[in-house]
């Protein structure tokens, strides 16, 4: 029989708080910091984004940011104590403009908290369609929780597999939007090797974002907005909305030109939007490549 940890966690907290949740959690972030090789790559985004700093400096940064993950488990948690979150936020008004019309492709990123902001949207009303792709693990453990819990609220899940790719799940995601509803897709992880991708430039250095939701843009007419939420406290948290990205639908040659201004505009929101936030950047794989861009062109 397998143990569910995290489940067993959540237990026992309800019964002694949400101290205990975060004592817990915070510790294993902790033991995280300490043994896990993906510090190495916190380390890195870290050196890039503060050159002028030292080593130690990047280290702690790389502390911070494990730390501040916990608070997702946390306001998870609360949350699901029948606490839902409270927010303020700015470039609602774009999405309400979408919603029953043109429908809208929210580009979340491992920066701020993507869940959070998924249940934030379905606090807004019970006729929003909101569907979510997300990506598939062998052991999702807490990552089978979240997923389950998102359903429980609303949010219709599409799980993509790592190792399979479906065309029946793009198909509906380009059906809803003709709806005018909303489709949720992470615009900063290559889930599978042979996904499709495009390179930007970020921190000066080269990085690869998925293709997929320009591609969805093009195809349905829907508008891009780059969706953030950042927490301000116990579930509270401040959402951003951007300008609307469009992808025209133009014509073959000039298609992978428009996915790459497109793509780039991201890029460059969420470079500005991590300068702001740097330590809720949770995306802890390899994001940038070794070399700074300018010596990967010239080399």
């Amino acid at each position: 029989m397998k143990i569910d940890f995290y489940q067993i966690l959540v237990q026992i907290a309800n019964r002694l708080g949400p101290w205990l949740f975060t004592f817990i959690s915070r510790a294993v972030a902790a033991g995280y910091f300490l043994f896990s090789r993906r510090t190495d790559e916190s380390n890195r985004l870290y050196a890039a984004l503060y050159p002028e700093k030292g080593p130690l400096y990047h280290r702690w940064c790389t502390w911070r940011q494990y730390q501040n993950f916990t608070t997702i488990h946390r306001d998870r948690f609360l949350a699901n104590q029948g606490q839902p979150a409270l927010f303020t936020t700015d470039g609602w008004e774009r999405l309400a403009a979408t919603i029953g019309g043109s429908g809208a492709i929210l580009l979340m990123s491992h920066l701020g908290n993507w869940e959070m902001a998924a249940r934030i949207l379905m606090q807004q009303g019970q006729d929003l369609q909101l569907l979510l792709y997300m990506g598939l693990k062998e052991k999702e453990g807490v990552e089978r929780t979240q997923k389950e819990e998102l359903r429980r609220a609303g949010v219709t899940i599409i799980a993509a597999d790592q190792s399979q790719h479906s065309p029946f799940a793009a198909v509906e995601g380009i059906r809803l939007l003709q709806a005018g509803g909303l489709v949720s897709m992470a615009g900063d992880i290559v889930w599978r090797a042979d996904q499709r991708r495009v390179p930007v430039t970020f921190l000066g250095h080269r990085a690869y974002i998925p293709e997929a939701p320009f591609i969805f843009s093009m195809v349905s007419g829907a508008p891009i907005l780059v969706f953030f939420a950042f927490r301000l406290g116990d579930n509270r948290y401040h959402v951003e909305l951007s300008e609307p990205i469009t992808v025209e639908s133009v014509n073959r040659a000039e298609r992978g030109t428009a996915i790459a201004m497109a793509a780039q505009h991201y890029a460059t929101l969420l470079e500005k939007a991590l300068r702001a936030h740097p330590l809720e950047w949770y995306h802890f794989s390899r994001f940038i490549d070794e070399q700074p861009a300018q010596e990967q062109s010239t080399g």
